[in-house]
């Protein structure tokens, strides 16, 4: 009986969840199929590739969060994993840096990014891709949460000497050890990032690029229907990729080379 109460009880919070966020998505998707004299019609959803600066948007965005993920995961998890191992008396210091974007309103980073990116544009051009910088240092309190979170989980200063004792160098330990055993914390981190970076406008718009979200945010004063669909366009590919990336991660830990049994 208390299971079928316990399963009530989950049931009915899924449910209520479920609408939470689905809702909000199906009324996305019925504003942007409206047509004339209350048809239904497309015309919204082919307006995305008729459009090629909406299209080149898109595709910076996407390039920009792959780039600011792996970029923030290169920074972050050999600097996380030495400070535990070797410099344990720096990471309340070091978590704290990485905690300090969140503390931080946009509008201030911009302040201070915006000299940074004069000389940026000077040395690099002012490509949109210069704006991995600003969204490294945006998704780094959670990338760090995730990824500390992940290396707290493993016994890491025993799998180092372990790797240490049998000849392995630091890069060896780094790539063949702790990355395989944090993999769930890296695949969080990495879409922690990639919503972060598909959704952020403050600091693309007042740095003057055109990311999705400036777009989106134009597209919305003449085209109503367009800049929802492609909003909705944005939900999925993220919801898509979070179901990828598990599906991912779940697969590769059920593999017999980590850890499974093995027949024989």
């Amino acid at each position: 009986m208390a299971v079928t109460k316990r399963g009530i009880t989950r049931s009915a919070v899924l449910l209520v969840l479920g609408a939470y966020f689905l809702l909000p998505l199906v009324a996305m998707a019925e504003f942007s199929t409206r047509g004339a004299n209350g048809t239904r019609s497309l015309e919204s959803w082919s307006g995305i590739v008729d459009d090629p600066d909406l299209v080149d948007a898109i595709l910076v965005s996407v390039q920009l969060a792959v780039t600011s993920s792996v970029l923030v995961l290169v920074l972050l998890v050999p600097t996380t994993a030495w400070i535990r191992l070797r410099l344990p008396g720096l990471r309340q210091l070091v978590e704290f840096l990485c905690l300090l974007p969140v503390a931080i309103p946009a509008i201030v980073l911009v302040v201070g990014l915006a000299p940074l990116y004069a000389w940026v544009d000077y040395f690099l051009g002012d490509s949109p891709l210069t704006l991995t910088f600003a969204y490294a240092v945006l998704v780094l309190p959670f990338a760090y949460r995730a990824i500390d979170a992940g290396l707290s989980a493993i016994d890491l200063r025993t799998l180092a000497e372990a790797a240490r004792g049998l000849g392995a160098s630091w890069g060896t330990v780094l790539l063949r050890v702790v990355v395989p055993n944090i993999r769930g914390a890296l695949i969080g981190a990495s879409l922690l990032s990639v919503a972060l970076v598909l959704g952020e406008f403050t600091i693309a718009s007042l740095l003057n690029f055109d990311t999705v979200q400036v777009r989106v945010n134009l597209l919305g004063k003449r085209a109503a229907g367009v800049s929802i669909a492609v909003s909705l366009l944005s939900l999925l590919f993220a919801f898509a990729l979070l179901f990828l990336l598990s599906f991912v991660g779940r697969r590769r830990d059920a593999s017999p080379a980590n850890g499974s049994p093995e027949e024989g």
